[in-house]
């Protein structure tokens, strides 16, 4: 389990082509799954099982520790793939996806021993948010706390739950600098107590509840410090941290909402059939149109040139730098601000048609849910513009925060 990689970058046991075409195999089941999702509040077993066999939670882990070691740029288009199919089955699929990547890259070898055992199969879901507190134990440590946004939960494995480290007293303990410890948390789902509470507007099928721990054993090797964590393997690649793993699974899930409302509108407009025929005759509808599919497509250009520079700093050995970490931020809000301007175009455009069940209405509901996550926050862009200006060069990323770097 321990044993060097092989001397490639990136995975040659996973063919990219052939895993894309996978999900578009599927995507009509997904597709057609949608409203039962939402219904039941969660992946119906049908839809979890079509996406069980693509194995996305181990998309970015190394192929030694049975993962596809996929580039970014290939993993960004799959989840934009799945996305383009079902909002929810794109979100779920994101998190496990992304919170894998975390787990391969900052866990112990002990701990990613057992994990990723060959035979294994397993899926992490849970939130970062420090909301638990984590008591030192013999053998290990005691987790008591609750945690909203558990995406994916019920079909996970494994929590991933941030918590404050007990200094003793019942008080949160303090590192050197006189910030709190906050360590990452893994312990099997079925110890944790799901807590329901996922009544939203979009992205329902998400089954992103809240989950609470009582209690709950923590084995020694199963936590690292989600602030500060260093990779512990693909040191160059997960050298983007937490949130820069994070990163490529919201930006994916961009990518295939605003490709899918953009294509659902053109279809409604072509269709020359009541209000969509007078659409399709529409002058200012054609202009809108292109100028959001341009937006659109340099949002999405932007995304692939940023993450390709990554991979190119990867495979020269270089640890990923504090302006690509700005980059990765910028693209990811802008994918998100082109998606909403389309899905807000699309949605006024098709008039009552989007207003009633169906693609459209789902995508616009998903999508205004999206670009409330922290992760596109404007103050991730606040921080980014002082960075990407010359104000804060001096800065290091830590989350979502611009840092002053140790002397």
């Amino acid at each position: 389990m321990n044993k060097p990689l092989k001397h490639t970058t990136w995975g040659t046991t996973t063919d990219f082509r052939a895993l894309l075409a996978k999900v578009h195999e599927i995507g009509p089941l997904l597709e057609a799954n949608a409203e039962a999702d939402e219904t039941a509040g969660e992946l119906t077993p049908a839809s979890f099982e079509a996406l069980r066999p693509l194995k996305l939670s181990h998309l970015f882990a190394a192929e030694d520790m049975g993962g596809a070691q996929m580039r970014p740029t290939e993993g960004l288009q799959i989840l934009e793939a799945v996305t383009s199919y079902s909002g929810a089955a794109g979100w779920v699929s994101m998190v496990h996806a992304g919170i894998g990547a975390m787990s391969a890259a900052f866990l112990p070898d002990s701990a990613v021993a057992r994990l990723f055992a060959p035979g294994t199969e397993h899926r992490f879901s849970g939130q970062g948010a420090p909301l638990g507190m984590l008591k030192k134990v013999d053998g290990g440590w005691r987790l008591n706390g609750r945690w909203s946004y558990g995406s994916g939960f019920t079909h996970a494995t494994y929590t991933h739950s941030a918590a404050f480290v007990d200094d003793g007293t019942g008080k949160p303990l303090m590192d050197a600098n006189g910030a709190p410890v906050i360590m990452c948390t893994h312990a099997p789902v079925s110890e944790h107590k799901p807590m329901g509470n996922w009544d939203v507007l979009g992205l329902k099928g998400s089954g992103s509840i809240d989950y609470a721990a009582e209690d709950v054993f923590i084995a020694e090797d199963m936590v690292f410090p989600i602030l500060t964590a260093e990779p512990q393997r693909q040191k160059e690649l997960f050298s983007l941290g937490v949130i820069g793993l994070a990163s490529i699974g919201h930006t994916g899930w961009a990518m295939g909402a605003g490709r899918r409302m953009l294509d659902e509108i053109a279809k409604f407009a072509r269709s020359k059939t009541g209000r969509a025929g007078a659409l399709g005759e529409s002058e200012k509808f054609w202009h809108d149109y292109a100028q959001a599919e341009a937006r659109y497509r340099a949002a999405r250009a932007l995304v692939m040139e940023v993450w390709s520079d990554i991979e190119g700093s990867v495979e020269r050995g270089e640890p990923i730098s504090t302006r690509q970490v700005t980059l990765i931020h910028m693209a990811k809000s802008e994918i998100h601000e082109a998606g909403e301007r389309a899905v807000n175009f699309a949605y006024r455009a098709a008039g009552g048609a989007s207003l009633r069940a169906g693609v459209m209405q789902r995508i616009f509901r998903d999508m205004m849910v999206a670009v409330n996550h922290i992760t596109i926050s404007p103050a991730v862009m606040n921080n980014a513009g002082r960075e990407i200006g010359g104000l804060w060069s001096d800065r290091r990323w830590q989350f979502y925060d611009l840092i002053e770097k140790k002397a």
